[in-house]
């Protein structure tokens, strides 16, 4: 994993045309997204895939991602950070980030990492850096076989979009969370380190991943 100092992030909302600053404390956050093989050696099984076990991991919920990320801290001798209840739209799911454990970055986290002390749409060249509609041939690829951005995380944009903690607009979409960094399918559009898109947390599809994050 990759620390990270404190920082303030200016995120943006297209749909509202608005902009909001978020105060980021230091984290880490994983170089590659959680792939099938890492979800397999700590669930046991990964979902069915024709994807080979360096791909990221898809068909994947917000909720089974925060299911892995207590599992992955148990594994690795770590408090839980998640108290996960009964209710499927996760409305019950509270965070204690102090705990220590593995947790999925919020967006703005996310955002910060991916940028890498950028500014424009995304930070390199969109073939160099992202598997996407125009070069993936169909399909997810391995991890890490793009270039990284200048703080070493790969596959940001890209591959697979990744699931983050924040709930999107609660007053409009209710439990709907936050996803982020486009996806293999994806055209140049949804391949921006601004792009928010949002799903319920029982949702699963087939270019939609994670990657895991820790306080520090």
């Amino acid at each position: 994993m990759i620390a990270l100092p404190a920082a303030s992030v200016t995120l943006r909302d297209e749909g509202s045309k608005t902009n909001w600053s978020v105060a980021v404390a230091a984290f880490r956050l994983a170089a590659v997204p959680v792939t099938r093989e890492l979800y397999a050696a700590v669930h046991g099984e990964a979902p069915p895939s024709p994807a080979g076990p360096r791909t990221p991991v898809t068909e994947v919920s917000w909720n089974d991602a925060v299911r892995f990320c207590n599992a992955l801290s148990l594994q690795a001798g770590l408090r839980p950070c998640y108290a996960i209840g009964g209710d499927p739209e996760a409305r019950d799911v509270t965070c204690d980030p102090a705990a220590g454990g593995y947790r999925l970055p919020s967006e703005a986290e996310w955002e910060y990492a991916c940028r890498a002390g950028t500014t424009g749409e995304r930070y390199g060249e969109l073939d160099a850096i992202a598997w996407h509609r125009d070069n993936s041939g169909g399909a997810p690829h391995e991890v890490a076989t793009r270039e990284p951005n200048a703080w070493g995380f790969f596959d940001t944009i890209g591959n697979a979009w990744e699931w983050c903690w924040d709930v999107y607009d609660p007053k409009v979409y209710g439990p709907y969370r936050v996803f982020r960094g486009g996806g293999w399918n994806d055209r140049p559009r949804g391949l921006r380190a601004s792009c928010r898109r949002k799903s319920h947390p029982t949702f699963r599809v087939d270019d939609l991943g994670f990657r895991v994050a820790r306080s520090i």
